[in-house]
């Protein structure tokens, strides 16, 4: 286990972080080859308490995963607008992978170690759906080219990739909860900072863990406040690892220059935003003897505050997280990844 951890360590330390668009993107020089790889026809609708994995790996397999994009291909030309979809079919979430020892009351690392999207993504104003739908004509549907890291929107407007992932999960404790809703178990996180180079700690709640990725982002807006980003299809390079006995109750994210809390609600921004600050404050005082009151400051005075996901209205969750710096202080969530 010590093993395990102090590779991931290294592995982090030896990340290069680049910036773009002031979105950390840490850069690895050479990949490692896949051990298992999945293809997007292994799939599933959501996570729940009984779920059947497609592979069983150890810890530190090196998975490639190819994932649908949101609409499951129904969206061939911006003639298809969200009107006409089967809204069954969306979200789909490759896998689940099982990963040998986990246990409930552990913790699952899921390293991003690629994501590649392919070269055409889409994006659409859905009817009933954002903070402007009552100022423009719905539904509509653009169709984004995406080529040598750069995505086309139109002859005027291109901007970088920053690719992502919005579905990673694990089996549920109890409820079944579809991939297009996030909660404790991840879900649909809609996190733009889940891209190359983020590790993702997931509460296990079940034995195997039950791993599944999906709605792969060419690029996605912080709030993504029409309800898509750009929705795509591609592959994902993960790792998977394990630390033992040790869990918060939403998923936790470890950058390269900071650590990351989640608070997952219904509709409520203000109780999202509380979640995110009780988890940061939790850890801090619990892996790194800051008092709550010293927490509380520290994380007035250091950290920061944003948003995941807030499209409003829209039938989905809302996701508040907490970026905290990576001192010596506090470098990682849980004191044992530091050991």
């Amino acid at each position: 286990m010590l093993r395990l951890i102090d590779a991931y360590v290294s592995r982090l330390r030896a990340t290069v972080s680049t910036v773009t668009m002031g979105h950390p993107r840490p850069r690895r020089v050479m990949s490692p080859t896949p051990d298992v790889e999945i293809s997007r026809d292994q799939f599933v609708w959501g996570f729940g308490p009984s779920m059947t994995p497609v592979v069983t790996v150890v810890q530190g397999t090196v998975l490639r995963l190819e994932t649908n994009d949101c609409f499951h291909g129904q969206v061939t030309s911006e003639a298809v607008t969200a009107d006409v979809l089967d809204t069954e079919r969306v979200n789909a979430a490759t896998g689940p992978i099982a990963v040998e020892g986990a246990e409930p009351g552990d913790t699952l690392l899921v390293e991003l170690l690629e994501v590649n999207p392919g070269p055409r993504g889409a994006a659409m104003i859905i009817p009933g759906w954002g903070q402007l739908v009552d100022q423009v004509k719905s539904p509509q549907t653009r169709i984004f080219r995406v080529e040598d890291g750069t995505i086309h929107m139109n002859d005027r407007v291109s901007f970088p990739t920053r690719p992502m992932v919005g579905v990673i999960g694990v089996a549920t404790e109890s409820d079944y909860l579809a991939s297009f809703h996030a909660g404790t178990h991840g879900g649909n996180l809609d996190n733009s900072l889940h891209g190359p180079g983020a590790t993702v700690m997931l509460p296990v709640k079940q034995s195997g863990a039950m791993l599944a990725i999906g709605d792969m982002h060419a690029s996605m807006g912080d709030g993504e406040v029409s309800g898509t980003g750009v929705e795509i299809d591609g592959d994902v390079l993960i790792r998977v690892g394990l630390l033992k006995a040790t869990q918060t109750r939403f998923p936790v994210t470890q950058l390269a220059d900071s650590w990351v809390t989640h608070g997952v609600t219904d509709g409520d921004l203000d109780e999202a935003i509380r979640l995110a600050c009780e988890e940061a404050a939790r850890l801090l005082v619990d892996n790194w003897s800051f008092t709550l009151e010293d927490a509380f400051i520290f994380l007035s005075v250091a950290c920061d505050v944003g948003i995941a996901q807030a499209c409003h209205p829209c039938p989905g969750s809302v996701i508040a997280r907490v970026r905290v710096p990576a001192l010596a202080a506090c470098p990682t969530p849980f004191r044992g990844l530091a050991s």
